[in-house]
């Protein structure tokens, strides 16, 4: 493991913080399948989230797994249409929040009235939008993490390492290219489960890594 002092390694959690039923499953099949859950300390109650490398279908089962074994209340976005179909209910469920990427106010104004009236505390964002390899990260994860004031959760999926959970939080200082170049080296040493489809951690309007 590359040494990083900025960012420690962040504490295993060795067993479900939830003590419901579906935590405990969540738990047993992650040890089951050898992954390890971390969780970096303090949580935020108000927080963005990204996760990075996002290469595969896979991600979202093991992150769902996750997710329950630590029994916090995350969400994450997804088009409008989604939550129209049978399994609306059930995304809905899982923390998911349907987006219309058409309204006049756009994405952006959306959830941070969201965050505005509690309806979101702690908000997971993939900032790559796509499994397959970008040019670089949507930019709408750090106009949203400055917009509303809360740290930036660095959260990760490793193939390699069979590790996933949440790193580090950032506070964004509004410098780019200085903000992008710390995530960037957070992230150099992840591996996603298709590592040619894990695109640089650049903004498009950013120059560095």
């Amino acid at each position: 493991m590359i040494a990083r002092p900025e960012f420690p390694p962040a504490p295993r959690v060795e067993r479900a913080l939830d003590r419901r039923l579906h935590a405990r499953f969540a738990a047993a099949m992650l040890r089951l399948l050898g992954w390890r859950v971390v969780l970096a300390q303090p949580v935020p109650s108000r927080c963005v989230i990204v996760i990075y490398p996002h290469t595969s279908n896979w991600d979202f089962v093991v992150g769902l797994l996750a997710k329950w074994m630590l029994g916090l209340e995350l969400n994450f976005i997804g088009k409008h249409t989604l939550f129209a179909g049978p399994l609306g209910p059930l995304f809905a469920r899982w923390g998911g929040i349907p987006v219309d990427r058409r309204a006049s106010t756009g994405v952006i104004a959306q959830l941070a009235s969201r965050f505005a009236d509690g309806a979101v505390c702690r908000l997971v964002i993939a900032p790559e939008g796509t499994r397959s390899r970008t040019a670089c990260w949507k930019s709408g994860f750090y106009h949203l993490t400055r917009a509303v004031d809360v740290p930036l959760g660095l959260a990760f999926i490793d193939y390699a390492r069979r590790e996933i959970g949440v790193g580090a939080y950032v506070a964004l200082t509004g410098d780019v290219a200085a903000d992008m170049a710390r995530i960037a080296a957070f992230y150099a040493d992840k591996r996603g489960r298709r590592p040619g489809n894990a695109g640089p951690v650049r903004l498009a309007d950013a120059t560095g890594p």
